[in-house]
């Protein structure tokens, strides 16, 4: 009997083994299983919970490629393998590739067919990498044998061939757009043509291979474009337009930038291609930062004039922009340091911010921004009344927030040098929103009804021997429009200048911060009819800043400004105590060693440490507060999944303790 119960009990162990076994492959199983059908099936599951949406394709490429009527071939090219082989640089591309991979599966997949991707390792001495050469991309080597490329290339059926040559992690904010640009531009027949008008040299110089050889010998640099022109010329074709001219034609888009003396033969051309239904966008500036003095102007003791205005045009738009006025807002404002000629000056950075309901959800080149930053801008006010302005419709595209208010300097000398403490005194807090941004539509009338004088000039078959007397013409041309204009004004110029709209890129040339560029694309994007780019661009540079912080810090700086301010003053005071002391002692050398004066002097000294140490504790107080947020964050990310998951047991327990005592009631009553 002994021996039947022990083999039963073997029995019994061995079923329990086989059964444990037989659980453990059965899960093992089940998984790898799972992991497979969500990896194939499961794609097309997903859920953005970004407060934007920011991994979901935008309305805008959604109807870029909803209108694609050719199929496009997309290769992606990513040295995979090389990879491997490189620095910590060059892996670091790894997940940036994975990002760039599923975004393009999206496109696949919205496409409806349209769209065939291909991901395609370049590896050496590969048909792969050559094709990569031949489309342009651009190649880092790695090894002697080994190149890394990162780059994409479309191709339509017709031959039409557009590239992304390097993805670098500067543009990652704007690779959608980058992406539905290359898709759209891929498809359409011709670019709409930009061309500009500035005093500033904002198209770089002109110079060919011979002049600038030239120039580099005599120890100059031909000046590159602007970061924002040469972004332009990537969509757009772009022309100079010189001030000169007698008729503004052959463009769709007018850009004039800094205005500054234009002759009415220019002011009528602009207004005439206004007329004529020409879309404008004007930037015009109080106070220009970039329009930088020459060194003669500087010798001659004159300020210069940073200033541009195209006043009578603007008061025929309805529109004024008052002279040595500007827009100010202590909520939005910041100084900041500025560096140009070897010489750093202190200057005010107005700050404006979807958060601040900076710009207005009607404008189409505006809603979407984030930030924006603008130097000294001006105010841009409607006149009322106006009788060219009548039935035109006139509305702020961007603004301060609803506290702005205007201040004003006597003469433009005083922010060459800046006193920022006694402006800061000026900002005092208005009752609604001051305009940096117009947009105006409607039938305009003339600025020049009665047509201009302008000088004739001097006939091709002239006697060069006579004296030539001056002469001049009259010119006529519309006085009102015939059918709707449109124009876009900005009383800033700095905003699109390098020094607040671009950053050097650590892969060479220059990447957009914030939203400034964005701005004025959008605007062009706009009035090109390019809605789709618009909305795409405008959710690129998507920013989450810390505001709760950013009001910690703001509270704690205001608590201890003046304890701050008084030790300041306090040390000042003990240094130019113990200067004193040195002066003492070096009309008195003897007296140095041993004497009151050495004493004296490391009695200051020790004032000074101990005041430094009381502000440095008053500023490391301020910090307390943020990092104890930090710890609380940090924490709750380190205890949040053991707590998901203690909560997950806690409920299976109970629900298995309920399940367990219903049936043992049931038993019971059974």
């Amino acid at each position: 009997m002994s021996y039947i119960k022990q083999k039963i009990i073997r029995i019994a162990a061995t079923n329990s083994s086989l059964q444990t076994i037989l659980a453990v492959m059965l899960i093992l199983l089940i998984t790898f299983s799972a992991i497979t059908i969500t990896q194939n099936f499961g794609r097309g599951i997903k859920a953005d919970i970004t407060d934007q949406n920011i991994y979901t394709l935008s309305e805008g490429t959604k109807n870029i490629l909803g209108k694609l009527n050719q199929p496009i071939k997309v290769r992606l090219y990513y040295a995979e393998t090389a990879a491997r082989k490189g620095p910590d640089q060059i892996r670091f591309f790894n997940n940036y590739f994975t990002f760039v991979r599923e975004l393009l599966e999206e496109y696949e997949a919205a496409a409806n067919g349209m769209i065939d991707l291909e991901v395609i390792d370049p590896k050496a001495f590969t048909e792969e990498e050559a094709q990569a050469l031949r489309y342009g991309l651009r190649r880092i080597p790695i090894t002697e044998e080994d190149n890394f490329y990162f780059g994409l290339a479309i191709q339509t059926p017709f031959g039409i061939e557009k590239t992304i040559p390097f993805f670098t992690p500067d543009r990652q904010n704007f690779i959608e757009y980058d992406i539905s640009y290359l898709i759209d531009t891929a498809v359409t027949r011709q670019k709409r043509k930009v061309g500009i008008l500035s005093s500033l040299p904002v198209m770089g110089d002109d110079v060919s291979g011979y002049m600038a050889m030239m120039m580099r010998q005599q120890g100059q640099q031909p000046r590159p474009a602007w970061g924002i022109v040469t972004q332009i010329k990537q969509e757009y074709q772009v022309t100079k337009v010189e001030p000169d001219l007698d008729e503004i034609k052959d463009i769709d888009i007018l850009l004039v930038i800094h205005p500054k003396n234009l002759s009415d033969k220019t002011l009528f051309a602009i207004d005439q291609f206004v007329l004529k239904g020409g879309p404008a966008i004007v930037c015009v500036d109080p106070y220009c930062l970039s329009d930088i003095p020459s060194r003669q102007q500087l010798q001659m003791r004159v300020p210069p004039m940073q200033s541009s205005d195209l006043d009578i045009l603007l008061n025929s738009w309805g529109l004024d922009v008052p002279e040595n006025t500007f827009a100010g807002d202590k909520k939005i404002t910041q100084i900041a340091r500025f560096t140009s000629g070897g010489r750093a000056t202190e200057i005010i950075i107005l700050r404006l911010s979807k958060n601040n309901d900076s710009f207005s959800n009607e404008s189409v080149a505006a809603s979407e921004l984030n930030s924006v930053r603008m130097l000294y801008p001006g105010v841009i006010k409607e006149i009322e009344p106006a009788a060219s302005s009548a039935g035109l419709t006139r509305r702020p595209i961007v603004m301060t927030t609803k506290t702005g208010n205007s201040w004003t300097i006597s003469h433009p000398y005083e922010l060459m040098n800046p006193d920022t403490t006694a402006i800061m005194s000026k900002l005092v807090d208005g009752t609604k929103p001051v305009a940096v941004g117009y947009q105006v539509t409607g039938k305009f009338q003339s600025a020049f009804p009665d047509g201009v004088d302008v000088p004739d000039p001097i006939k091709e078959n002239a006697d060069p021997n006579e004296i030539y007397e001056e002469k001049t013409k009259h010119v006529a041309g519309l006085t009102k429009a015939d059918k709707e204009c449109i124009v876009m004004v900005f009383s800033d110029v700095d905003f699109i200048a390098d020094m607040l709209a671009y950053q050097p890129s650590f892969f060479g040339g220059m990447a957009p911060t914030g939203d400034n560029s964005a701005l004025l694309l959008n605007s062009i994007g706009e009035l090109a009819g390019s809605t789709d780019l618009i909305s795409i661009r405008s959710r690129g540079n998507f920013t989450r800043p810390f505001t709760r912080v950013d009001e910690i810090e703001a509270v704690a700086k205001e608590a201890t400004k003046e304890k701050i301010a008084a030790i300041n003053t306090e040390i000042a005071n003990f240094q130019n105590e113990l200067e004193n002391i040195l002066q003492q002692a070096q009309q008195n050398r003897q007296e140095v060693m041993g004497s009151a004066i050495l004493k004296k002097k490391r009695e200051v000294e020790a004032k000074i440490r101990l005041s430094e140490k009381e502000r440095n504790d008053i500023q490391k107080s301020r910090r307390q507060e943020i990092e104890k947020l930090g710890s609380i964050l940090k924490s709750f990310c380190m205890l949040l999944t053991p707590a998901i998951i203690l909560l997950i047991a806690i409920i299976i327990g109970i629900s298995r303790t309920v399940r367990k005592r219903h049936y043992i009631s049931h038993a019971s009553d059974s």
